[in-house]
């Protein structure tokens, strides 16, 4: 299944929401669920961004309307990347 990062930087109003409910990072996740993907792994970064994401996802589609959905609340900024496995980079080359 194709793999996607999600890299994530929250607005004033999402570090709110998330001071005040920690739980609700794990929310999103589910709601990602529901999308259609699936979060792989997730790590809470410092920096530029917020938040890592490994997501997979059936197609670009579909990464495309979680990222749509997401970023239509105006807590989180997203950027969303494709990531190739390796070997298949370096096959395509």
């Amino acid at each position: 299944m194709p793999t996607y990062i999600m890299l994530s930087s929250l607005s004033p109003d999402g570090v709110q929401t998330i001071k005040n409910n920690p739980q609700r990072i794990r929310e999103v996740n589910k709601e990602v669920a529901a999308l259609g993907g699936t979060v792989k792994a997730q790590w809470a970064v410092l920096g530029r961004y917020d938040f890592i994401n490994v997501v997979e996802a059936p197609d670009e589609q579909t990464i495309a309307r979680i990222s749509l959905e997401l970023s239509s609340r105006g807590t989180t900024n997203y950027e969303t990347l494709t990531a190739i496995p390796i070997d298949d980079f370096i096959a395509g080359i």
